[in-house]
């Protein structure tokens, strides 16, 4: 059989299990997937599918996404958006509004340096431009990327914040 070009996805493969000190019959067993199959994988001789990818990687303790990148299935780039949105989403300092705000202000700065939002970008559908309407509408955004000013007497009053 030829060599597939899988972007010594088999190479990085056999090293993480060998770092992680298992077997190719233990890591074909916790990902579910055949000994055969597994090794011919490594030898660069399948290519396997996303769902196997993230089974291994899930087994490996490691990143899908970057078996992904090293399978030719995601771009570099497209991995770190979703690992930084990943991040993000997974911060338990954060709530959920605050999370929405960073990821559109995330979104804003990807557009200004010519990247399109991701398919699992945080502006919702019919707000494209990142607009939100209401009263606070970025706010947050503002409060974000900007210093903090002193109000003046010509403001209309509004009730102070707790600052942090």
């Amino acid at each position: 059989m030829a060599s597939l070009n899988v972007g010594n996805l088999g190479e990085y493969l056999r090293e993480q299990r060998r770092n992680a000190q298992l077997s190719l019959r233990q890591l074909a067993d916790a990902a579910g997937v055949s000994n055969p199959y597994l090794s011919q994988i490594e030898r660069g001789l399948r290519k396997p599918s996303a769902e196997v990818l993230q089974q291994v990687a899930k087994a490996l303790r490691i990143s899908a996404e970057t078996l992904y990148v090293r399978a030719g299935i995601l771009d570099e780039r497209e991995r770190e958006e979703l690992e930084t949105r990943a991040v993000i989403l997974a911060d338990p300092s954060i709530n959920e509004r605050q999370k929405s705000v960073l990821l559109q202000i995330y979104d804003s700065f990807r557009r200004e340096n010519g990247f399109e939002p991701g398919p699992e970008s945080g502006v919702a559908a019919g707000s494209e431009t990142g607009d939100e309407s209401g009263p606070d509408a970025g706010a947050d955004a503002d409060a974000a990327s900007k210093p903090a000013r002193p109000s003046t007497p010509s403001t209309p009053s509004t009730p102070e914040k707790p600052s942090h």
